[in-house]
């Protein structure tokens, strides 16, 4: 972690030096690797808040697939939604506290491939698609793989120039709050028995999974997460109000109404794009798409150019 230049560690001051500092960490780069221990407990804090929800989510995660195993389905689904909670709060603190890094990017993907991957994969194969052992293996590792490659996808073509108002794909905790919702609607007293049919397993097992590898814009509402001004803060204000209302009287149907009509709305945004490029101007959709490398080959050799 290169810290030098803001104040924590200065370049006049005198070399100090420290216990095991034969073992010292060398940067790729040159920059000065400074240890925790060295910060203040503020300093500390600060760089180390978004990984602490960071722990939480990939926590839930896993009790998430071993409460799954267990057969306690309403409880895998709702530690999915904690780990989607607390994947919200750690980039909401990591840009709050400006400590974003490319270690926390790292460790959060790590964290959403066991939460919104791995535990998906799990409750599809346990809940959805019990009667049916090969199909359900398929399901479960059909998402996974999904997963993983929207989140690899998601890492190596971050562009701090792009329009941060979108996604391309369906975000990996979107994609898991579709199964958690359906799973919880459906275990609840008043919903009746589980239709055992293949319509639904099916829908929830492979639908968001194929939406998360498709370059399919859908709204980051980030505007929601980060207002900016006092309209924007009065209209996150009664969203929030809205779904906590929502959950206090019927959480089943609140969840499928977030989670579906999350989905729903990039479909629909794009069948009205047109109309609202048209109306409110080019703002109004999402700009268009640049391509950029995932692969990187070797420069040739300049003798045999």
């Amino acid at each position: 972690m290169a810290l030098r230049g803001r104040g924590l560690v200065s370049d006049n001051a005198p070399a100090k030096r420290r216990r095991f500092d034969r073992w010292r960490l060398v940067s790729p780069t040159g920059a000065e690797v400074v240890s925790l221990r060295q910060l203040s407990k503020r300093e500390r804090l600060r760089v180390t808040a978004p990984t602490i929800f960071t722990i939480i989510n990939m926590m839930s995660g896993l009790s998430s697939v071993l409460l799954a195993f267990r057969g306690e389905f309403t409880w895998a689904a709702v530690l999915i939604a904690v780990s989607i909670i607390m994947d919200i709060a750690d980039g909401g603190v990591a840009r709050l506290v400006g400590a974003t890094s490319p270690f926390g990017l790292q460790m959060d993907s790590l964290a959403d491939l066991i939460s919104f991957g791995f535990a998906p994969a799990i409750l599809v194969h346990t809940w959805a698609l019990p009667e049916y052992p090969v199909l359900s293996w398929l399901a479960a590792y059909f998402w996974l793989a999904c997963a993983a490659f929207r989140l690899a996808r998601f890492n190596v073509t971050v562009d701090p120039t792009a329009d941060k108002r979108y996604f391309v794909g369906l975000p990996s905790p979107a994609a898991a709050a579709v199964v958690m919702a359906t799973i919880f609607a459906l275990n609840q007293p008043q919903s009746g028995a589980y239709d055992t049919s293949l319509i639904v397993p099916v829908i929830i097992s492979f639908v968001p999974a194929i939406l998360m590898v498709t370059s399919i814009r859908f709204r980051s509402f980030r505007n929601l997460l980060s207002p900016q001004s006092r309209n924007a803060w009065i209209g996150t204000g009664l969203v929030v109000v809205a779904i906590i209302v929502g959950l206090v009287l019927n959480p089943g149907l609140t969840g499928l109404v977030i989670a579906y009509g999350y989905v729903l709305q990039a479909p629909f945004g794009v069948l009205t794009a047109p109309l609202r490029e048209r109306l409110l101007g080019p703002e109004a959709v999402a700009p268009r798409r640049h391509r950029m490398p995932s692969v990187f080959l070797p420069e040739p050799d300049g003798d045999d150019a």
